[in-house]
């Protein structure tokens, strides 16, 4: 069997990966999009299926607003004696834990392990009778970066740290070096982490017989004659108890689609980890199109972005970009969304957008929902979201419903309305995108309203660190009891 890269088109950003048994669990980032820390489970690490997510919400009073770009960045995962670890850090508030006994199940309420502004892209390791984790700075908030740290903690991860050790400066070799993963193999201990940016960076590997260094390094991966940029931040992953076969994950940016994950081949050579195509083992690896599964089991997992919105909950495919609030959404005959008031013109800040990522390069979406516009402003719609972002609606004006395509931008004060049709008088509208891949990760939308010639052709555009987004809502200026009901989302792939 032969997979083909990236395994997940879709925006999971820094994905992290562990092995337990014959299972693999992923996490990966998620901002400030809520539920958030998505929690994925493989056999074989092509194919993947999302089971759970480690938060429910955003514990921070702040995230019940759009914060955006803030949030969960960066998780890792472990297991240790039993129990999955999920180390979360928040740039603003610190670095937290939360742990389960079942990925499938509840997640414990976290609690904290470093208070401060600027850590970031923690991962613990298990020695010595305590835990020790390394992790990363943020410029934007530590006023530094390229340099990595490590903190000591007890082994249940329950005693906060008050102080930190740098263990490597990456200035000289490898700036901004960040997302570091630890790994203790034979006598070493290693550092697995990204340098030189998301975009036009490259794998690096950090080695020492001790802790806290000093740290000899070794470039593993990069893009070489590849069309795979970066290559960014990543997992390193055995296949086995015996520690001989070893793969590797890591993500890709690609604009609108997100950060997108591939999966590598691994060969040890003088004790290093060469990642991808190696051609000479004193030399870096390249990433591979493809190749075949590291494990020989075939699962048919996959992430599906339809909803038919038959029972009494979303799919795991949906998030909001603030903590979700009574009253948004309830099931009956669909899903009814309520007109809830939100003062701005600009969805740029919408609280209660339900969205889900781009799943496929080429697509079609189709999304149908039954009106019930009550009051002058009251509105639903279907957008692409990112930092620039556009939208089809229905809104109804002097007591009249009408069809209107709208832009705009976040930060910006209002949303900018292209075109307006005659009044609109049926029950049920139906709203369509066609998307295709132009050039070098270049998303055309062409938005159309089921059975109208009233379209218009727009870019995606990336958010702040995430993909374009496919979202549905409702809203109105004013408290209003309308509504407007979904009877589903349905996404098509479509091969070019």
């Amino acid at each position: 069997m032969n997979y083909k890269n990236p395994v997940l088109l879709a925006d999971y950003s820094d994905p992290d990966v562990i092995r337990v048994g014959d299972d693999f669990y992923m996490v990966a980032s998620s901002f400030n999009h809520v539920p958030g820390v998505p929690v994925l489970h493989s056999k074989n690490l092509a194919e993947w299926e999302i089971i759970n997510y480690v938060l429910p919400k955003i514990p921070f009073e702040r995230f019940d607003k759009v914060c955006h770009g803030d949030g969960a960045w960066a998780p890792s995962i472990r297991y240790n004696d039993g129990k999955f670890y999920c180390l979360i850090p928040f740039p603003d508030e610190g670095i937290f834990v939360s742990e389960t006994s079942d990925p499938y199940g509840k997640w414990s309420l976290l609690r904290p392990l470093l208070v401060g502004k600027g850590f970031e892209d923690p991962c613990p390791i298990w020695a010595y009778g305590k835990c020790f984790v390394v992790f990363a700075f943020a410029k934007s908030r530590a006023g530094f970066n390229s340099k990595l740290a490590v903190f000591e903690t007890d082994v249940d991860l329950k005693t906060p740290a008050e102080k930190y050790a740098f263990v490597y400066d990456g200035h000289n070799n490898n700036p901004n070096i960040e997302g570091p993963k630890f790994h203790k193999i034979g006598k070493y201990f290693y550092i697995l982490a990204p340098a030189g940016g998301v975009g036009t960076g490259w794998q690096t590997a950090l080695r020492s017989e001790k802790i806290y260094g000093p740290y000899e390094s070794k470039i593993i991966m990069r893009q070489g004659d590849t069309d795979v940029n970066g290559p960014h931040q990543g997992a390193l992953i055995d296949l086995d108890d015996d520690g001989k076969r070893w793969a590797f994950m890591h993500f890709q940016d690609m604009g609108p689609y997100g950060r997108v994950v591939h999966l590598q081949p691994v060969v040890w050579a003088n004790g290093w980890p060469l990642c991808g195509d190696v051609d000479d083992t004193n030399l870096p690896g390249c990433p591979v199109e493809g190749g075949e599964y590291p494990v020989d089991v075939q699962t048919g997992y996959t992430i599906d972005p339809n909803d038919s919105f038959a029972g009494e909950k979303l799919s795991p495919v949906w998030q909001t970009p603030a903590n979700p609030q009574e009253g948004w959404y309830s099931f009956k005959h669909g899903l009814k969304l309520n007109c809830v008031y939100y003062a701005k013109s600009a969805l740029s800040d919408l609280p209660q957008l339900i969205m889900q990522k781009v799943q496929y390069k080429n697509f079609s979406v189709k999304c149908k929902c039954k009106l019930n516009l009550v009051n002058d402003g009251d509105e639903v719609g279907f957008t692409v979201f990112g930092k620039e972002y556009s939208y089809i609606c229905v809104v109804r004006i002097e007591g009249q419903n009408y069809l209107e395509i709208r832009k705009g931008s976040i930060g910006g004060a209002e949303d900018e309305t292209l075109c307006r049709s005659q009044p609109y008088a049926d029950d049920y509208v139906t709203f369509q995108i066609s998307a295709r891949y132009e050039e070098r990760n270049r998303l055309a939308v062409k938005y159309t309203f089921g059975g109208s010639a009233f379209t218009k052709k727009f870019y995606a555009s990336k958010g702040r660190w995430v993909g374009a987004k496919l979202g549905i809502y409702a809203r109105a200026n004013s408290i209003s009891k309308g509504s407007a009901t979904f009877r589903f989302f349905r996404v098509t792939p479509v091969n070019r």
